[in-house]
């Protein structure tokens, strides 16, 4: 494959997924300033491996997956820092850019206090509307798996927001 071919493929791969991988990386980390970083570096490994992304039976699967990846290594080096620091403190509320209510500022505290797996498989089954065999494929987990995941995620959001805020997390997912 010629350099000006591959070019114009990252280039409509990128116009194409770019904001999809930034929102799963928000929607993943909690921190939108961090979600930017997170989805070029996606970006810039991708075409540094673009052979293994044209070569991948879902490249988009593939794409989330670097995300994820990504974003799962941000969290622990995160979590390493703030205990090294001793900084453990509560975040407040932070400002929210156009129409978000205050369940969906609920829902995304209580998303943080997920685990990352069952976090990543209720993101990607709702907030994204895959199916569980793209999530699996995403994350590199079995279909089982994300199952359970999803189901034991959903439980705890439940029992963190109640029945009413986690439903409105699954409508999100039925209205779209």
């Amino acid at each position: 494959m010629l350099l000006d071919d591959a070019s114009g493929q990252f280039h409509d791969f990128f116009e194409r997924h770019h904001a999809e991988l930034a929102r799963l990386a928000h929607l993943l980390t909690g921190e939108k300033d961090v979600a930017d970083d997170l989805a070029a570096d996606a970006l810039v490994a991708l075409w540094q491996r673009w052979d293994r992304l044209v070569a991948a039976q879902h490249p988009v699967a593939y794409a989330r997956g670097v995300v994820a990846n990504l974003a799962r290594e941000w969290i622990r080096s995160t979590v390493r820092e703030r205990r090294r620091v001793g900084l453990f403190w509560s975040r407040g509320t932070e400002p929210v850019d156009g129409p978000d209510v205050a369940v969906v500022l609920d829902v995304r505290a209580a998303l943080t206090r997920l685990p990352f797996r069952k976090r990543a498989c209720v993101i990607l089954r709702h907030a994204f509307d895959l199916s569980e065999k793209d999530t699996a494929t995403a994350l590199g987990i079995s279909v089982g798996t994300v199952k359970s995941q999803t189901s034991k995620g959903m439980a705890e959001l439940e029992s963190l927001l109640g029945a009413k805020a986690a439903g409105e997390l699954a409508a999100g997912r039925r209205n779209r």
